[in-house]
């Protein structure tokens, strides 16, 4: 999202509050039980769907996140329908974004360490958008360097040994809303 795009938070809780009414419809077509909590964090709204029933909230997740992710989607194309602009809105199922993003988190810091074991470059597998993300920001963190490559669906990062200071280009620009800090958790 560029600078001229940044949302009032009037505007962001609008969002959340559209997407909100699109999700507890859709619970109520699908007969599932859940809360929606909703918030604002890096200047997007943030809709959570917490529900008792472990069975029907792991059907809003799917394998890998793919339920979710196109929940996700849809829920943007409700609000970009009733607000006329495209929403980057994180949509969250029980939690599953944090326990992805520990996972991407521990993924690269286990890139790292064999960097610093081998002195060589380390691909990862192919991610989307927001797990690269997660990944560029340990990198960094670690003051380690990672770029991009490949085409989608298949690109992927390659994380690099120390080298005096991390370049701002050499860092994948390409999050298309997928940061949470449910950034997806």
């Amino acid at each position: 999202m560029s600078q001229e795009e940044v949302r009032t938070a009037e505007q962001l809780n609008e969002e959340a509050d559209i997407a909100a009414d699109y999700l507890e419809a859709l619970l109520d077509v699908v007969d599932y039980d859940g809360d929606i909590e909703l918030g604002i964090r890096n200047n997007r709204p943030v809709v959570q769907i917490v529900a008792d029933d472990d069975h029907d909230i792991k059907n809003l997740i799917g394998t890998n996140g793919e339920v979710v992710d196109a929940l996700q989607q849809l829920t943007r194309l409700a609000v970009q329908q009733k607000t006329g602009e495209r929403s980057h809105l994180i949509l969250d199922v029980d939690g599953f974004l944090k326990r992805k993003r520990k996972h991407l988190t521990d993924m690269a810091l286990d890139a790292i360490d064999e960097v610093r074991e081998n002195g060589e470059a380390v691909d990862l597998k192919p991610m989307n958008s927001f797990e690269r993300k997660v990944v560029h920001d340990v990198v960094r963190e670690e003051g380690f360097k990672s770029r991009s490559h490949g085409e989608e669906p298949k690109r992927y990062v390659t994380v690099y040994a120390k080298a005096g200071s991390v370049d701002a280009a050499d860092v994948d620009e390409d999050v298309d809303g997928e940061e949470l800090e449910a950034d997806q958790g």
